[in-house]
């Protein structure tokens, strides 16, 4: 069973491929989210879990929700997350933390590059850049699903010192001083379409007077900035001027 968290479609991407060759059932994380449901699944087969690396980790909100979950059948986990530049840390420590508190058997963390989407922070790539690159994590993300069919860990990757520190005490102050809504605006280009608010996974936009208001329960997934269809969200002054990267399936 194929579980994905995805703002932008990276993460969907890498799911919906590794599910196709599997011939796996998907999970879309985000609705589960945004229902609040608490829910068992039961797989015979391993637990493949598709999220972005959130402040080199998987994200926050994905590990809270595996908390709240019960898994029945298999108990082998696999977890891939996509990154834009930059490196996985020591998340594969944490994510084998989560597994052994939550009853799951930790088969491995493997990392796969794909577009940058964080405007937040850093820029997207042209066009030109975001289709080669998803153009080389396509068979990466074979070999992932033919580890995963094979039922073998996935291969360890070094971590340096600069990564555990980053994963490690910089996680949750990245968090704390950074992951916040209050630097979202919306010009007057917004035409009150919603979508903003029906793609956020934590319920945290309300349009009032046909304009989004964010409720401060945000974890930067960028969907409704990178997925406005007019261009009307900005971070801060950050965003101004960047290309927006968004290629979900709905």
């Amino acid at each position: 069973m194929i579980f994905y968290f995805s703002g932008t479609g990276n993460s969907q991407l890498a799911a919906k491929q590794i599910a196709a060759e599997l011939g796996d059932e998907l999970v879309f994380i985000n609705d589960c989210l945004k229902k609040g449901e608490k829910k068992t699944f039961h797989s015979e087969r391993p637990l493949v879990f598709a999220a972005p690396i959130y402040a080199w980790r998987v994200p926050k909100v994905v590990e809270q929700w595996i908390r709240e979950m019960k898994f029945e059948g298999s108990r082998d986990a696999y977890f891939v997350l996509t990154r834009g530049g930059g490196t996985e840390g020591n998340a594969a420590a944490y994510a084998a933390k989560l597994c052994g508190e939550t009853g799951l058997t930790y088969r491995g963390l493997a990392s796969v590059q794909m577009p940058e989407n964080y405007i937040a922070l850093s820029a997207a790539p042209s066009e030109s850049e975001c289709a080669a690159m998803i153009a080389r994590a396509k068979p990466v993300l074979s070999g992932l699903a033919r580890q995963i069919e094979r039922g073998g860990p996935f291969t360890k990757t070094p971590v340096s010192l600069g990564g555990r520190f980053i994963s490690g005490p910089f996680n949750p102050l990245y968090y704390r001083f950074y992951i916040k809504d209050k630097g979202f605006t919306v010009s007057d280009a917004c035409v009150s379409c919603g979508k903003c608010a029906k793609r956020c996974p934590l319920n945290n936009i309300e349009m009032v007077d046909g304009k989004p208001v964010w409720k401060g329960n945000c974890t930067h997934c960028m969907a409704c900035i990178c997925g406005c269809p007019t261009e009307a969200i900005e971070y801060k002054t950050i965003s101004k001027g960047k290309r927006r990267y968004y290629m979900m399936e709905e």
